[in-house]
């Protein structure tokens, strides 16, 4: 079972979302907050799977719950769904490594497509953000996302990738996957290629 929490100001979107993800077999909904102050509250006494949060909100924004569970090592994902696509949000989001960066049009079972898949550790991203923030001056990769790459770039395989920088195989399956989210692209050639085009290698 895969434990929710969600923070959003705006009550009829909150409830009708928590009900939607409760139907779910493998989900379930913690409890809900209209304002950032009381998700930190709630989200760093119940250690959630996954928080799902809104970004303008009253007392604390989304962002700074973000930081401050990112900040006292909180084992909880956290995912924004917003109607934001700012870049400055953005920018912050991936600063405060969030799992997930998701628009709030997305249909509903590509949501709950999305809460699985970042449970089970994967990083995704909305496309129409990614490809504003991509730039040769913004690299959103961490180092240790660019170690991978660079290891990718020399050819190595998985295995290979994972002896040299003493990771398990499937914590750098995780840091691809975080890397094709963050980048738009499929593979790692094409993850290579944009990086070399932009000079971050």
């Amino acid at each position: 079972m895969i434990s929710l929490y969600l923070a959003e100001d705006q009550s009829l979107l909150a409830s009708a979302l928590a009900q939607l993800l409760d139907l779910e077999d493998d989900l379930h909904v913690l409890g809900t907050a209209s304002d950032g102050q009381q998700a930190w509250l709630d989200i760093s006494r119940e250690i959630p799977d996954i928080a799902i949060l809104d970004i303008e909100m009253p007392k604390a924004t989304g962002l700074d719950v973000a930081d401050w569970i990112h900040q006292a090592g909180i084992k909880t994902k956290v995912i924004f769904l917003t109607t934001f696509a700012q870049q400055a949000y953005f920018e912050r989001a991936v600063k405060a490594q969030v799992n997930g960066y998701l628009l709030k049009d997305l249909p509903s079972d590509d949501l709950v497509a999305d809460i699985r898949k970042i449970h089970a550790g994967a990083t995704i991203y909305s496309p129409e953000l990614v490809q504003n923030m991509v730039t040769a001056s913004k690299n959103p990769l961490t180092e240790r996302e660019m170690d991978v790459l660079r290891a990718a770039a020399d050819g190595a395989s998985t295995k290979e990738i994972a002896a040299v920088l003493f990771l398990s195989e499937g914590t750098v399956r995780n840091y691809l996957s975080a890397i094709f989210s963050k980048l738009a692209v499929h593979n790692r050639m094409e993850a290579v290629h944009l990086a070399q085009q932009n000079k971050w290698l």
